[in-house]
């Protein structure tokens, strides 16, 4: 069982925290253009309830490197997230996506989603009314859900309804997410087929965004931009507050961007990172 309960989003820092192997979890580490990545699959309730995550497949990039300016560069962790996000037959086989980017751009550290969404290649319009042009480019159409505070409107409602207007093959849902290790603070990406609970993280919870909710595959990618004090210092008083690197803005929209390209390479085959340079510009 876990050591102790910390509030977490990363299922790969949930199973590194187990004392004993649980029967029904498998981990093991993976190297991907220069890129470490940690590969957790929950394949039994016993599993599930171990690491408090659904059953599922959960992909986590580290990219300390990339964000320190060490050795990886933007294409190298770019070309992984693309990868990793075609390892799923969700979005290997899809060729109609909607790309749900959830959060508050007003909230720095929760403005992950509609910062990706700036540099998402839509297309679901340009193929409708130019489909010999745009005939190698899946469609894509992308959603800003904003947070039920500001619109009133619970987000999982939101992305359903948009989804029975799109019938996408495949939602992927971007998001912030919260981690339980100062280390792992907009350095890690994690992937995964479970969907999202947004708020989640900050103890928050609203309506899950995954599969059985809107009858179609989904994909997570979220980036963790918080840390629950009171993992850091053990004091209970501390829950409920929530540190964040100093230069967050920086690296919200640093990352989003590459996540963004990791998207972009996975949804549309046979682009490159110039392609998507120029197509986004």
């Amino acid at each position: 069982m876990q050591k102790s309960y910390v509030r977490t989003d990363l299922a790969a820092e949930a199973s590194a925290r187990l004392e004993t192997p649980v029967e029904g979890v498998e981990s093991e580490e993976l190297r991907l253009h220069g890129c470490r990545v940690s590969k957790v699959v929950i394949n039994s309730p016993a599993g599930a309830e171990a690491i408090g995550k659904p059953e599922g497949k959960y992909l986590t990039i580290e990219m300390e490197e990339y964000v320190n300016r060490r050795a990886l560069s933007f294409a190298d962790c770019a070309n992984a997230i693309s990868e990793l996000l075609r390892s799923f037959d969700a979005v290997s086989r899809a060729k109609n996506f909607m790309i749900a980017c959830l959060g508050n751009r007003a909230v720095t550290p929760d403005a992950v989603g509609p910062a990706t969404a700036d540099s998402i290649i839509v297309t679901r319009h340009l193929k409708s009314s130019m489909p010999e042009q745009f005939a190698g480019f899946s469609s894509v159409a992308v959603f800003r859900s904003g947070v039920l505070g500001t619109t009133g409107v619970e987000s999982a409602q939101a992305v359903r309804s948009i989804c029975s207007l799109v019938r996408p093959d495949c939602v992927i849902a971007v998001d912030a997410l919260a981690s339980g290790e100062v280390g792992r603070l907009c350095r890690n990406i994690q992937i995964c087929d479970t969907g999202i609970a947004p708020g989640s993280g900050v103890g928050n919870d609203r309506a899950a965004i995954n599969s059985e909710y809107l009858g179609c595959p989904v994909l997570a990618v979220g980036l963790p931009t918080v840390v629950d004090a009171s993992s850091l210092t053990g004091d209970d008083s501390a829950k409920g507050l929530f540190v964040t690197p100093r230069n967050i803005d920086e690296l919200v929209k640093s990352l989003s961007k590459l996540m963004a390209y990791g998207i972009n390479l996975a949804v549309h085959d046979g682009l490159t990172i110039e392609d998507v340079d120029m197509l986004i510009e």
